[in-house]
């Protein structure tokens, strides 16, 4: 992704609990352009634009494609991998990274509604914010403050948090080399059936595919440090069951297999919030 530059703004102090990073892309070439976004367990709030306009041409998936989407928007978990087309000439892509659970908390949304969805602004309240980002912000940086303090009014009115929800996705994160949804229940002395259904609204997938997700996006931060010669390697360092489930979920999420990853080295993306690659 030599042609798009990235930088990364950490959130306020206060947005720490509901916000992972803010995103900046720049892209100054004038050809369209096609990224392949992997599956990260992250939702968020996007603003992009060309010229006032969406530099968006459409999103495709093995699901279906999404067309005609606005300036700034709202998304929830993804889980299959997408490509997002995007219009011939420069854009300036502006991403709020959300927590797993920020769509309950201050959206107060079910995010099971969202998964593989998005909310365009006037769904959100977000018509003043979209304005001012197309007419006043003159930087990426101006757009993450103008982002920031759309998201400290949501957070002032923040919903409930379930704050055993929030306890688990910690858990998940701390041992993901080795979690397995027992391991959560016994952690958290819940039934099954109770814990799943309220992960779900306030995540968006259940936790059995957000570990999948989770330990996917690991699995291609060891494959991108080197460490490990051989990819068993990294399917034992991550407890697969067996290397056929590595390579399946590397490819279901990416598109290419652990080997082809390897071989993309020029064109892979692999950061603190997931991967993508042109």
């Amino acid at each position: 992704m030599r042609s798009i530059t990235f930088s990364y703004v950490p959130p306020l102090e206060d947005l720490k609990g509901d916000v992972e990073h803010f995103r900046i892309a720049e892209y100054a070439g004038s050809e369209g352009t096609a990224i392949k976004v992997c599956p990260n367990g992250l939702p968020g709030l996007v603003f992009q634009h060309h010229n006032g306009d969406s530099a968006i041409k459409c999103i495709v998936t093995n699901s279906g494609r999404i067309v005609h989407l606005p300036t700034l928007f709202l998304h929830g978990q993804i889980t299959e991998l997408a490509v997002m087309n995007f219009k011939s000439g420069s854009y300036l892509s502006v991403q709020a990274v959300l927590k797993p659970h920020a769509l309950k908390t201050l959206f107060g949304m079910d995010a099971s509604i969202l998964t593989n969805a998005n909310r365009w602004y006037p769904d959100f309240s977000g018509e003043e914010l979209n304005a001012q980002l197309v007419n006043d912000a003159k930087s990426g940086q101006e757009c993450v403050e103008l982002l920031s303090t759309f998201l400290l009014a949501k957070l002032r009115h923040a919903r409930p948090r379930d704050l055993l929800v929030e306890e688990s996705l910690s858990f998940i994160h701390e041992n993901i080399k080795a979690i397995t949804v027992k391991d959560l229940l016994r952690h958290l002395h819940i039934s099954e059936r109770q814990y799943e259904k309220r992960f779900v609204q306030t995540v968006g997938v259940t936790p059995q595919f957000y570990i999948r997700v989770k330990r996917f996006n690991e699995a291609i931060r060891l494959m991108d440090t080197g460490e490990y010669e051989r990819l068993s390697d990294v399917a034992y360092a991550l407890n697969f069951h067996d290397q056929s489930h590595f390579i399946r979920d590397i490819k279901q999420f990416s598109g290419i297999t652990p080997k082809n990853i390897s071989q993309k080295v020029n064109q892979f993306h692999h950061d603190h919030i997931g991967a993508s690659y042109q």
